[in-house]
């Protein structure tokens, strides 16, 4: 089937700028970079610092932490520690009107599951890298964080792992006739499990559907026919229980049940065949042939940087041509970019990804229920190393991350961000000045070129590719590839309403990708404005032949105000497919007045809780906000329905699974600041009509 590749212009933000001139794209006077030492706060944690927090919470007697690694779940621990980031008017104070540096602050986590009524608190600790004090953050509404919302940790998995050797042992002669693999006392041919969340249907619940499979490489796509739902809500597992099975189509109310079920004779077996030693459908070694033989054996195309590079990488401060910004990989949802300049001028105080969502259809009860929400997942500490020459070029500027998420320390994750410039492929602009005659009068070009800062964040079985592209010509581009395992579950006929069959035993579930941006504008300062600008058609009678009439396209009532207002404009792309399920907020784009206590969109309690958020987006567009020359926030959303098919074996590839943004420049510069850029080639004839002679600037080195 054919996806239709949809692009289109939402909105406008602007902003008239009234005091302050476009800049212009040459040298001169007018604002400047700030130096590298400014951008440092917004820079994570470092390992030292991290360590510093860690020691001095534990060593609060009043807190009572134990280690978050082994032991029990009903006691205290530390959780998740990064940066806290300054408050914006603290950070603007100290950037453009030479203010106090603000303190340097941590966000602690602490699961307290060592009380009688457990809850979860997220404190305030500074000053760094000396830390001497604490206090709890506050949430709008002075909501409290319950127990049952919090994240899974390892312990929690251990624990659920010795719930199901026990569970399945009665079940072993039917997972090993039907399999070949088994779970109870299993030292080779295992079977594992993923599970599935939400966890539960209402507020309080901790009920997760584990989907049994067989532990081989890709071991997602070998589910057995097996669902097991635990319920794992007491802080003692002893208390513990398997509350439901499902097997081939039918539930069961005990392991008990269906083995006796299989002992009568009496069950619908679902026998699998042995997985072959090589070439498992579910792994990356080749196989099969290219009809044209050429080679696939040597290196294929790279990129390099002949003269060096072109960009400057001090600390956490990035620049490339007109750009700067500062930007920090939160261990909680990901990049996050900090003031975000072109030629010193600010364009954004933050961009930042919030959330990534996957909604899922099936016919089985994992399938579902399964309504995936990243951040809970610790979306932004899966960051795992990139591979030089696949993952990022050779010539990438490779930089470690260091996170402290259910850990008794900083981990480091080698390799974890890379920064490269990329050839687009196609020229950022070009003319071929023709005579009409075989002739011409001039070519020009410029290269198209785009400054790439890249992570991944393997959750489980996707992976994501995250990029921000900055271009020559004052673009900026946010972009998600989705790649990894498919969500796939047991095959059954009736499943065939949500998905497609990817393999003999295999369903790839219907589902849809949402992921959710913050983009704090900040052009000319922090009085913005929003308005649409939608394109209609009138017929009007025809000027210059009376009694003709034409159509012609204009702005709409509503459009862009008159006196060329400076402003980006926000441009998504993507693949939507028809009749999508509307985004988190009931809109693609979403503008909101700026407050501290609504600096995220969401958190990573959401996935545990979903029926009463701690932050609930649909909250900041309720209070009816005045948004005219305001300090404002736009909440972009993204997508794509996946509708999987066989060619999704063994991963999804990147080629048409990318959805992402533009911020566009609109009548906010004089001209295309490209013309800046002294790398443009020009050609024109010395000697026309015979062209034999040339003036080509510049001439290579």
């Amino acid at each position: 089937m054919w996806l239709l590749r949809l692009t289109w212009a939402l909105a406008v933000l602007r902003v008239v700028a009234s005091s302050s001139p476009s800049p212009g794209p040459g040298p001169g006077p007018g604002p400047t970079v700030p130096p590298p030492d400014k951008a440092s706060i917004f820079a994570d944690l470092s390992p030292a610092e991290l360590r510093a927090v860690q020691s001095f919470l534990m060593s609060r007697p009043e807190l009572g932490l134990s280690p978050s690694r082994g032991g029990v779940l009903a006691k205290n621990s530390l959780f998740l520690v990064e940066l806290l980031p300054p408050k914006k008017r603290l950070a603007l104070r100290y950037l453009d009107q030479g203010g106090p540096r603000p303190q340097r602050q941590a966000r602690a986590v602490v699961f307290f599951g060592g009380q009688a009524e457990p809850n979860i608190t997220e404190f305030a600790v500074g000053p760094l890298p000396r830390p001497s004090s604490y206090r709890p953050l506050r949430f709008k509404g002075g909501r409290t964080i319950p127990f049952t919302a919090r994240p899974m940790t390892q312990l929690e998995y251990e624990l659920l792992h010795r719930t199901l050797v026990e569970a399945m042992e009665p079940l072993y002669r039917l997972l090993r006739d039907a399999t070949g693999f088994w779970y109870h006392n299993c030292s080779q041919r295992c079977l594992t499990f993923s599970d599935i969340a939400p966890r539960g249907l209402a507020p309080g619940e901790r009920r997760s559907w584990l989907v049994l499979q067989r532990s081989v490489e890709g071991f997602f796509l070998h589910p057995v026919g097996l669902e097991v739902l635990v319920d794992h809500r007491d802080p003692d597992p002893r208390r513990w229980a398997v509350q439901q099975l499902w097997y081939n189509g039918q539930y069961f109310s005990s392991p008990q049940e269906l083995a006796e079920r299989y002992e009568r004779g009496t069950l619908a077996v679902a026998r699998l065949a042995e997985p072959p030693s090589r070439q498992l459908f579910s792994s990356y070694e080749p196989r099969g042939h290219f009809a044209t033989g050429t080679p696939t054996e040597v290196h294929g195309a790279k990129v390099c940087e002949p003269q060096g590079r072109r960009y400057r990488l001090r600390g956490n401060q990035l620049e490339y041509g007109g750009w700067s910004l500062a930007f920090r990989l939160r261990s909680s949802a990901g990049l996050q970019l900090f003031d975000l300049r072109f030629n010193g001028e600010r364009l954004a105080y933050e961009v930042s990804v919030q959330e990534a969502i996957a909604f899922y259809g099936g016919h089985t009860p994992a399938a579902m229920q399964t309504k995936y929400m990243d951040a809970g997942w610790g979306m932004g500490s899966v960051t795992y190393e990139l591979a030089r020459g696949i993952d990022c070029p050779e010539a990438a500027t490779y930089l470690d991350a260091h996170h402290l998420y259910d850990s008794d320390g900083p981990v480091r994750f080698s390799s974890a961000i890379c920064v490269f410039e990329l050839p687009t492929g196609v020229p950022l602009r070009r003319h071929f000045d023709s005579d009409f005659q075989g002739g011409f009068h001039f070519y020009a070009g410029l290269e198209g070129q785009a400054l790439v800062l890249r992570t991944t964040s393997t959750v489980y079985n996707y992976d994501y590719i995250w990029d921000f592209l900055l271009y020559p010509n004052g673009v900026m581009e946010a972009k998600v590839h989705a790649t990894g395992f498919i969500h796939a579950t047991f095959y059954m006929p009736q499943g065939r309403r949500y998905g497609s069959r990817v393999h003999s035993h295999l369903l790839g579930n219907l589902h849809t990708h949402l992921v959710h941006y913050k983009v704090d504008l900040d052009i000319a300062g922090t009085g913005n404005s929003f308005e649409t600008m939608d394109v209609s058609f009138e017929n009007i009678s025809n000027p210059w032949s009376p009694g003709a009439r034409r159509r012609r396209a204009s702005p709409g009532a509503g459009g862009l105000r008159r006196g060329r207002p400076r402003c980006p404009c926000a441009k998504p792309r993507g693949s939507l497919a028809p009749r999508q399920p509307p985004c988190p907020s009931g809109y693609h784009l979403a503008v909101t007045r700026h407050h501290e206590d609504e600096s995220t969109s969401s958190s990573i309690y959401t996935q545990n809780d979903p029926w009463e958020p701690l932050v609930s987006f649909e909250g900041f567009l309720r209070n009816n906000e005045s948004i005219e020359d305001q300090d404002l926030v736009a909440w972009v959303t993204v997508g794509f329905l996946h509708v999987p098919h066989a060619e999704d074996i063994p991963n999804t590839a990147t080629p048409g699974n990318a959805v992402g943004f533009f911020l566009r420049p609109f009548n906010f510069f004089d001209e295309d600041p490209s013309v800046a850029s002294r790398s443009p080639v020009i050609v024109r004839p010395l000697d026309p009509p015979t062209f034999s002679r040339l003036e080509i600037q510049p001439r290579t080195p």
